[in-house]
Order: structure tokens, then sequence, then C-alpha cells
């Protein structure tokens, strides 16, 4: 994630690059609550208050986007501690220590820490697909293996094969 927004401008990592809004920065922003929320809050673990969640802007977005007065060196701050906080619960509780994200509804919100880890895991991968999109989207650099398929002529001809696919279809 960090990586998707290594060389861009301030601008850049912050504008809204889809018809929601999705941003690289705040993707990061949001995947450093995530890890906050579901690895350390709720598993009684020491966590950090995040602002959105303390004004209730969550509820609205709040962590989908950095507002002007949150610098990206305080972004990915929150988002390397989160890291430390998650690499510390996965080295100390075992996957079936009980966990109850304060968020869900009362009726289902008893799970295990092991079902926690899973859905983080799947919301980063999913956000990680999201910013390569929209790096892509951006200035062109793409996957790390990119340039290991081929050089700008190859990526020119497979896009003009899936554009004549597609075209068949008009």
């Amino acid at each position: 994630m960090v990586r998707a927004l290594d060389g861009l401008s301030e601008y850049d990592v912050r504008r809204p690059l889809t018809p929601t809004g999705t941003n690289l920065l705040g993707l990061v922003k949001h995947l450093a609550g995530v890890e906050i929320g579901y690895l350390s809050e709720s598993v009684g673990r020491p966590a950090p208050t995040l602002p959105w969640d303390e004004d209730g802007s969550v509820w609205e977005g709040g962590d989908m986007w950095a507002r002007a007065d949150e610098s990206r060196e305080w972004v990915l701050d929150l988002y390397r501690r989160a890291w430390a906080l998650s690499d510390a619960a996965l080295a100390e509780l075992p996957h079936d220590h009980p966990a109850a994200p304060p968020w869900w509804p009362q009726e289902t919100r008893q799970t295990t820490f092991g079902h926690l880890v899973v859905r983080v895991v799947a919301e980063t991968a999913q956000h990680a697909g999201h910013a390569d999109i929209l790096r892509e989207t951006l200035d062109g650099q793409a996957g790390r293996d990119h340039d290991a398929m081929g050089d700008a002529a190859h990526w020119e001809r497979f896009v003009a094969d899936i554009q004549q696919a597609a075209d068949a279809h008009r």
C-alpha cells in the first residue's frame, strides 16, 4: 500500500479518482483503522484513539480520505503503528482468542481473532488492488511484475487485442 504513494505529489495521493471519491492516501488511512480496530481494539489490546472514531465521522466516510490538516507523514506513521500493533497481536494471541468488534451488531459480535485476521488480509488485498489500478491510472505505474512481462510495445499489442475482442461486441 505504501509503495503506491511513492513519487506522487500531495495532490495526486489525495485527489478523488473515482466517482465515489476513492483516493490513494485515503485507502492507507482506512487500512490503518481497519488493522487497529480489528486486530487491537476488538481483542482487548491497547489501541490509539482514531480521530474519525472519536468524532463519529467514520460513519460518513471520514476514514476514507485525508483532511487537509492530516499530513501524508501522519497517515503513513499511523499505518506503520497499526502494523506494529498487528504484528504484536499476531505474535501473542492464538487464532481462537475471543474477539468482539464493538461496531458489529450485538447478536453477531462474538468471533475469534483468527476470523478477524482473515478479514483484515482480505480487505488489505482488495484495497491493494484498488491502489494498483488508481496508480496505473495516474501515471502508468503498474504492478511489480509489469516490466518483466513486456516492454511498451508488448503492452500496446496486449491492450489492442483486448480492445479488438471488446469491439466485436459493439
